[in-house]
């Protein structure tokens, strides 16, 4: 039986809240840069679980790791540590103490989302009563608790959850002047993303980043850089705020720093997080076992194979075989990170759809941009094959408008 697309096995109805819409697909088995459905049919992933599953389905390395981890230990309370947590731990700070030239501290979370939400508490304390505001940009995207969504730039996700949480404000994207005139003494803390990914894979314009971290400097307000789809190698370098050249104060993680398993981050410069106290925060699976087991094998994998390189190196292939495709009108991020803009006429959700039924998963992350962000294992002839699979149903979705078009 099926309700809404969703393959129910002989229930009267979906288990499932309706927050995401009615399952596209049940997939059932993923390897590398494929999976399949229920239904035995193959698919390219080019969307990775959004920009997750980075050393691609079914990893045997970080398999490995979790099933180890989880006949040793799972879970023991924030009372104590584990030899997991503090090994994902120094690995994190490593690699962010390499970026920014600052030893940091680390507080783990399930999520990009409460990640954010670590960041914004650390940024309210560090600032004081009285100087609690978070500026973020227009386009972004935080996360859907009550903080995160009222950092998040996009109104109309606000709507429905009025009032949102105080101590918000949203400036236009990729405008220093309009950053300049909104950060004032009430002001603990700029956010921002180095590409929008949920806003239409736009990367942050030259110079904004520089900009905004002078800014910070000079009025006392912490820089937080949410790299939580831009890190771990995805833009060709660790983290993207890397591009710019700029040492945030805080960086927040998660997506693919566990390979699908849930976990995020909050790093923090050692001052910044010293403002924390026992009890100002805390999650009961905050660095648990099992989850910082992926992480450290994520990391030692990730630098095994030079994961930024594969990330240039294979990015570059792609949007050179994107260049060739007719309705392809730009290309637009770094790394593996794309969003593939559409000509005039088609409609991105429509690209989508026609291209998963020639088995290709990707998604419209606007009406006129088709986000591309595969695994970075990912080969050249898979990168080919999904190409000429999307050059398809690009020129499909074309002779479907015509039909429809008024003659």
């Amino acid at each position: 039986m099926s309700v809404h697309g969703f393959d129910t096995r002989g229930l009267e109805h979906c288990p499932f809240m309706p927050v995401f819409g009615p399952p596209a697909l049940s997939l059932v088995r993923g390897d590398g840069t494929e999976v399949w459905d229920s239904h035995g049919t193959r698919y390219l992933d080019f969307l990775a679980g959004i920009a997750v599953v980075s050393l691609g389905h079914a990893n045997t390395v970080i398999a490995d790791a979790i099933a180890t981890q989880a006949r040793t230990l799972v879970h023991v309370s924030n009372f104590f540590t584990n030899p997991a947590a503090t090994d994902a731990a120094i690995a994190v700070d490593e690699l962010l103490e390499a970026a920014t030239g600052h030893g940091g501290q680390i507080f783990f979370t399930n999520s990009g989302a409460e990640a954010n939400e670590c960041a914004i508490k650390l940024a309210r304390k560090h600032g004081g009563r009285g100087r609690h505001t978070v500026v973020s940009t227009f386009g972004s995207f935080h996360g859907r608790t009550l903080a995160t969504l009222a950092a998040t730039g996009q109104p109309t996700k606000h709507e429905p959850f009025q009032p949102m949480p105080e101590g918000f404000r949203h400036v236009a994207w990729g405008q220093l002047d309009a950053m300049r005139q909104a950060v004032d003494g009430s002001v603990a803390a700029v956010l921002v993303e180095p590409i929008q990914g949920e806003g239409g894979v736009v990367p942050a314009p030259d110079g904004y980043l520089a900009g905004i971290r002078e800014l910070c400097d000079r009025t006392g307000a912490l820089m937080i850089v949410d790299e939580i789809q831009t890190g771990f190698a995805r833009t060709g370098e660790w983290f993207g705020f890397e591009h710019a050249g700029v040492a945030p104060d805080v960086v927040t993680l998660a997506k693919a720093m566990g390979n699908g398993m849930p976990v995020g981050a909050c790093w923090a410069r050692r001052e910044v997080a010293a403002v924390f106290s026992p009890g100002d925060h805390g999650s009961t699976y905050s660095g648990t076992a099992l989850a910082t087991a992926a992480v450290s094998a994520v990391v030692a994998e990730m630098r095994r194979l030079d994961a930024p390189r594969l990330a240039r190196e294979r990015g570059a292939t792609l949007r050179d075989r994107l260049a060739g495709v007719g309705g392809v009108v730009g290309v637009r991020g770094a790394g593996l990170l794309l969003g593939v803009e559409l000509a005039g006429g088609l409609v991105a959700a429509d690209v989508v759809d026609e291209a998963r039924h020639r088995g290709l998963i990707a998604n419209a992350v606007t009406p006129d941009t088709v986000r591309l962000v595969p695994p970075l294992t990912v080969t050249d002839g898979e990168i080919d094959e999904a190409v000429a699979i999307l050059a398809a149903a690009i020129d499909a979705s074309r002779a479907t408008a015509d039909e429809r078009a008024p003659s």
